[in-house]
């Protein structure tokens, strides 16, 4: 349905239009006739634009989109009847003009109840694809279908006629027909086919209560208030002024170039091209990466690739800025859409799809305008930079400045709507990607302080870890010492299983990586956090850095996978201090063989394993020295002692008394330089 009508609307864009043009002679005639009925087109959201989404509130959607589609039928049939009558031109073309206007102000009432209706129709998790395929084809294959059309209407009739034809039969006039009963099958599929349109009983109720003009002032209200709906109002009229200047510029952009018409039309052909790879393929790209974000990244992208097109020298150049152009701002309209179907109220979401509509076209028409004006001023300069000659105009400079505006709305509209506060946004970007979208941390309130030990067998953490233990108990601190694995009784079954030296046991490395996840998801839920919330000092053996040691560079697993795997497992909490012991695996291996009879199942790996094991560790702490404090454990266990005692302490001096959240803030990325940013989204805490 939604098809039919989209065909319906750029066939009767194009016949109208065409339509007054062959009523007159001359070319300048014609041209402007052509160029008003466009316009006209345009006008009434000047009018009505502000009331049509009470409109689409107020009354049933169903019974609004059958009457505005007869309507529309109706005064798109009339054109070529009116010219049936003897007629003179002049009189053809300014019906065809009032018609035009007419029809387009009653299509604003269509719109917003059409998209107001969608989201009741549809599962909100089918809400995305339903939209890729319904702006898909409304601005990718309708366009060129109806113009198709046109040609094959023209091609046929004519060759039926064997030559001239005559006044009923003009390819303009049967488009029309063609137009008008599309909006005749419409009509009669929505009232018998899609009863499920109409807005709730308690809606309809409530809507009645209250006058236009509330329901007016209540709608802009809803809008200024919800950062969501603002931020996505914000950067849609961005990104619709950025493309209004290129349209505007676009004539004299590709004269700027040496090209021709020919170039001006390659420059809008890549603008479609791109329009329908955004709509299509974004989702696939980016899959579950937040649309929220995705809205605003896609905002940017587009204003971007128009400063791209302010700097191409060469028509390939703007070709490729030109379909960036289109991805970018497909993305954008396909999530923006997509958000307000699914998080905007249905009682407000006429009135909301209303303000954007209508909005984008104002401020289209503003942009083309006053980019058609200005673009003139100054003239042109050529410079001469090695043998290129490069022009430097008023075109280039008002896509610089439509490029900088809709990157500040992109930017803008991100950060009132960004649901992941703090997490890196590429890295997110490139996480979503491959399928692994960061997440934002678990949000708690800690006064306590997170220290774990890191190392190979052997090492001596154990040993360490009682002594600073004791140290603090010593001070009459509140201090839980705890490992992993088995620091609950569900860890002590999970080390028996990862542990276990049977060979007909052994879990197969995945296996195993995912059991230790396991284990830290429930030590740090029931531990960790409930101890740190308390104020405690958490010395743990072992975290997610052994994960990354042992399983990633050890069992030769990718490293951010197991990363990402221990991350979610954790809900992103990262340890205040890391104390790394140092040791030559021979070393650690022969403390372990001395101090015990047998061996668990990591300390009988081979020494090449227990190699990668030690230098994943030491990457691990050259990526952020900060947080680190690495030992060589050879050294007396005075001394070692001693170390971490100093360190500790730089920390207890500032907890004392302090109140430390622990935001949903973003997710640590500086694990190791050969790691991928994406995947590592352990959390930080304020530095102290």
């Amino acid at each position: 349905m939604l098809s039919v009508a989209s065909f319906g609307d750029w066939l009767g864009l194009l016949a109208t239009s065409v339509f007054a043009a062959s009523q007159v002679q001359g070319d300048t005639a014609k041209g402007a006739a052509f160029g008003s009925v466009i316009a006209i087109r345009l006008l009434p959201a000047l009018v009505l634009g502000p009331v049509a989404g009470v409109f689409a509130d107020r009354f049933d959607r169903r019974w609004t989109m059958v009457i505005c589609d007869l309507l529309r039928f109706v005064l798109f049939a009339s054109i070529p009847l009116y010219a049936l009558t003897g007629a003179s031109g002049g009189l053809v073309v300014t019906w065809a003009a009032i018609a035009t206007f007419l029809i387009e102000t009653v299509t604003l009432m269509w719109i917003p109840a059409k998209e107001a209706a969608v989201p009741n129709l549809i599962p909100r998790t089918r809400l995305e694809t339903a939209n890729q395929l319904t702006l898909i084809t409304t601005y990718g294959i309708t366009p060129i279908a109806a113009a198709l059309v046109a040609a094959v209407l023209d091609r046929s009739v004519r060759g039926l006629a064997g030559g001239d034809l005559p006044n009923w039969a003009q390819p303009a006039q049967l488009a029309l027909w063609v137009n008008a009963f599309s909006r005749l099958a419409t009509a009669i599929v929505v009232t018998f086919g899609i009863k499920e349109i109409s807005q709730s009983r308690g809606g309809e109720r409530e809507q009645s209560e209250q006058s236009m003009v509330k329901q007016f002032t209540e709608g802009w209200r809803f809008i200024g208030q919800t950062p969501l709906v603002r931020g996505l109002v914000l950067g849609i009229f961005g990104a619709f002024a950025g493309g209004g200047i290129v349209v505007g510029t676009a004539k004299f952009f590709a004269a700027s170039l040496g090209a021709g018409d020919a170039a001006f039309f390659l420059l809008f052909g890549a603008i479609f091209i791109g329009l329908a790879l955004g709509i299509g393929l974004g989702p696939t790209i980016v899959r579950d990466m937040s649309r929220r974000r995705w809205f605003g990244m896609s905002i940017v992208l587009a204003s971007a690739s128009v400063l791209v097109l302010a700097f191409a020298i060469h028509l390939s150049m703007a070709i490729l800025g030109a379909i960036l152009v289109g991805t970018g701002a497909g993305m954008a309209f396909l999530a923006g859409i997509t958000l307000l179907g699914g998080e905007v109220a249905d009682e407000v979401r006429g009135r909301v799809f209303a303000v954007v509509q209508i909005g984008t076209r104002l401020v289209l028409i503003l942009a083309i305008a006053l980019s058609s004006l200005l673009v003139g001023v100054g003239g042109s300069r050529q410079l001469a930079i090695a043998d290129l000659g490069i022009s430097v105009s008023s075109t280039r400079l008002l896509l610089l400045l439509a490029g900088a505006a809709g990157i500040f709305a992109g930017i803008s509209a991100f950060g009132q709507m960004d649901d992941k506060k703090g997490v890196p946004v590429l890295a997110d970007l490139w996480g979503s990607i491959r399928g692994r979208p960061l997440m934002p941390a678990e949000p708690f309130v800690s006064t306590g302080l997170f220290v774990v030990f890191e190392g190979g067998e052997g090492a001596g953490k154990s040993t360490q870890l009682a002594a600073l233990a004791e140290r603090l108990r010593g001070q009459g601190r509140d201090v839980v010492v705890t490992r992993e694995p088995g620091a609950t009784g569900v860890g002590e079954r999970i080390r028996s299983l990862v542990l276990d030296t049977a060979p007909d046991d052994a879990p197969s490395p995945r296996a195993e990586a995912l059991l230790y996840a396991a284990d830290r998801a429930h030590h740090v839920a029931t531990v960790v956090r409930p101890a740190l919330i308390r104020g405690a000092v958490v010395i743990s053996d072992r975290y997610v850095d052994s994960s990354l040691a042992y399983q990633g560079a050890g069992r030769t697993l990718p490293v951010d996978e197991v990363s990402w795997l221990s991350s979610w497992a954790t809900g992103g909490l990262k340890p205040d201090l890391v104390v790394l012991l140092d040791v030559e695996p021979h070393t650690g291996l022969g403390r372990v063989a001395a101090r015990s009879a047998g061996t668990d199942r990591l300390e009988a790996e081979s020494l090449a394993f227990h190699e990668r094991v030690r230098y994943a560790f030491l990457d691990l702490a050259a990526g952020d020295p900060k947080r680190y404090l690495v030992l060589d454990a050879s050294r007396p266990v005075e001394e070692i002692t001693d170390a971490v005692a100093r360190r500790v302490d730089e920390f207890l001096v500032d907890l004392a008394g302090v109140v430390h959240p622990r935001p949903a803030q973003g997710p640590d990325t500086s694990v190791q330089p050969e790691l991928s940013d994406a995947e590592l989204v352990t959390m930080e805490r304020p530095r102290r």
